[in-house]
């Protein structure tokens, strides 16, 4: 019986390990080495080459269309993902399942999808396009329908963050404020606000990188024009596919290190939010 059990804890000893090496064996041929790849094609001439490649125009331009996409994009999700959090949590109102499933359909839905679906609404033959052009107003293959395309896809994010937050907050400090005599807004920002931060800043630090990161869906509305209606991602298409190949890899080393930023505050802040610690 001794014997048996010895050789049973043995394999049991084994199990975690061969786990383990299976997890780092896959991460290594789907992340690890696709990322280090990525690297070594980007600096393999030096970092002379590298640094040129991130001061040409189409590059340039690609960036800071990235950037202004980020910069509309993030603010507009803010609030909109503050709005929606504080209604569903301090109000009952029929329909409530359906707003949390809409708001939840960016996850569901391809951004591919997405992108045909504001073209059908926008496009030349769209619902809106006879409109749109007797006003001269261009959505698709344009600077609008890239700023719809990325808010579609990172709207989810600042409301599911906040709104565990708000359910485990309760209202009874802000009942109170308003006991004391406080506004509405006076409850929001000395109450509510301080309360949620770290929450806030989840959320919002996600949005940023989904909205900086987006392929699919603005693919599908911008055309992919360079130095007009091409972002960062499309960039690094478009370099690969005319065979500029240092010049794709010196832009992903970018996205990558943003990645890299990315999780690091991510895990800053899931730390202040006990967010791991939960999971």
């Amino acid at each position: 019986m001794t014997i048996n059990k010895s050789r049973s804890n043995q394999k049991k000893n084994w199990v975690p390990t061969i786990l383990i090496a299976i997890a780092l064996t896959y991460l290594a041929l789907v992340l690890y080495i696709p990322a280090a790849n990525v690297f070594v094609q980007a600096f393999k001439n030096g970092v002379g080459p590298f640094l040129n490649n991130l001061t040409e125009p189409n590059f340039l331009h690609a960036a800071w269309l990235t950037v202004i996409l980020a910069a509309i994009t993030v603010p507009v999700n803010t609030v909109f993902g503050l709005c929606a959090a504080w209604a569903l949590t301090r109000k009952n109102f029929p329909g409530r399942a359906f707003v949390l499933s809409v708001i939840d359909l960016p996850f569901s839905i391809s951004p591919v999808v997405a992108g045909l679906m504001i073209v059908l609404l926008y496009g030349r033959n769209g619902w809106f396009g006879a409109w749109l052009i007797e006003h001269d107003i261009k959505i698709i293959f344009a600077l609008p329908g890239m700023i719809l395309a990325s808010a579609f896809v990172s709207m989810p994010f600042v409301a599911r963050e906040v709104i565990p937050v708000l359910d485990e907050l309760g209202k009874d400090q802000e009942e109170a404020a308003q006991t004391l005599g406080a506004s509405g807004w006076q409850v929001f920002w000395r109450v509510t606000l301080p309360s949620i931060r770290w929450g806030l800043l989840y959320g919002v630090l996600l949005t940023n990188a989904r909205a900086m990161g987006e392929f699919g869906a603005v693919s599908v509305v911008s055309g992919n024009i360079a130095s007009e209606t091409q972002s960062l991602p499309l960039f690094i298409e478009d370099a690969y596919k005319q065979y500029q190949t240092e010049a794709a890899y010196s832009a992903a080393v970018i996205l990558a290190l943003l990645a890299l930023v990315t999780l690091v505050l991510k895990d800053i802040l899931e730390k202040k939010t006990g967010i791991s610690k939960k999971v």
